[in-house]
């Protein structure tokens, strides 16, 4: 009866010690859950910023802004631009050769 006794002892332990190492395994698994799931949330932030940043830079009051200062760039005025109107026949493009002469 000792014997079973001690063999009934010896498995409890074995349990409680394996019942242990699984919920530090589990709390491990957890925290490391955690830390990703922060790090997933400071990255999804940062697209965010990002996008936002990139519909700024490519704004046309921002790119006419940079063109202005940094490469000195202005809009021409009135007196030294020209209209160019084409006949009505080419403004599609179409040729009837083929060739992209005129017939």
């Amino acid at each position: 009866m000792a014997r079973v006794n001690f063999l009934l002892l010896a498995v409890l332990v074995a349990c409680a010690i394996g019942m242990i190492a699984a919920q530090h395994h589990a709390r491990r698994a957890f925290i490391a859950l955690e830390g990703e799931q922060a790090i997933a949330k400071k990255l999804a932030e940062e697209y965010t910023q990002l996008q936002i940043e990139q519909g700024t830079w490519g704004t046309h009051k921002r790119v006419e802004s940079v063109a202005s200062k940094a490469l000195g760039m202005k809009l021409p005025d009135a007196a030294s631009t020209t209209v160019i109107t084409l006949p009505a026949s080419s403004v599609d493009g179409r040729t009837s050769s083929g060739d992209g002469r005129k017939p």
